[in-house]
């Protein structure tokens, strides 16, 4: 199912650093002109921390630090890595994730769910929802209505049901 994984992540840095010290050194600037920094909380590199428990990512474009921790946690499926996400950098710019994941779990059993939701309006009309949609986390699947799911948006299209605004 859907979640807020920033939303986790923001809650896991919260815990991370509260009440500690926390400092910065700035090592680069982005093209956004948003300081790219390595922190640290009473010591503790905190960039690092995070990335080890999967809640943050390496962000090679800037550095290959934390690229051994990135991949320890996506393997033990830690923090984000239990579900699927669209990289951070991509989020921004828009992307969402759609019919097939950006990324899948380590442990793959998620994946084999079909996460699209099917619903029929109350004009009648057969809609389908993606993970990531306008509507998604909102929209409600009730069998007994003929409302279902489908694992792909090819699936849902060729039963008769069409995208929803995005």
């Amino acid at each position: 199912m859907p979640w807020a994984c920033g939303v986790a992540a923001w809650g896991e840095l919260v815990q991370l650093v509260a009440g500690r010290d926390v400092t910065c050194e700035a090592r680069d600037v982005d093209r956004y002109g948003r300081t790219v920094a390595v922190c640290a909380a009473d010591g503790q590199d905190i960039n690092a921390a995070m990335v080890a428990q999967g809640w943050a990512l390496a962000y090679r474009q800037f550095s290959n630090d934390y690229v051994g921790q990135e991949g320890e946690a996506r393997e033990a499926g830690l923090g984000m890595w239990r579900g699927w996400f669209v990289d951070p950098w991509d989020w921004r710019r828009g992307d969402r994730l759609v019919a097939e994941p950006v990324k899948r779990p380590a442990n793959d059993n998620a994946a084999t769910q079909c996460l699209i939701k099917g619903n029929i309006s109350s004009r009648g009309e057969r809609i389908y929802h993606v993970p990531g949609g306008a509507y998604y986390s909102r929209t409600k699947i009730s069998p007994a209505k003929g409302e279902r799911f489908f694992c792909s948006e090819a699936e849902a299209e060729a039963a008769g049901w069409r995208a929803s605004q995005r």
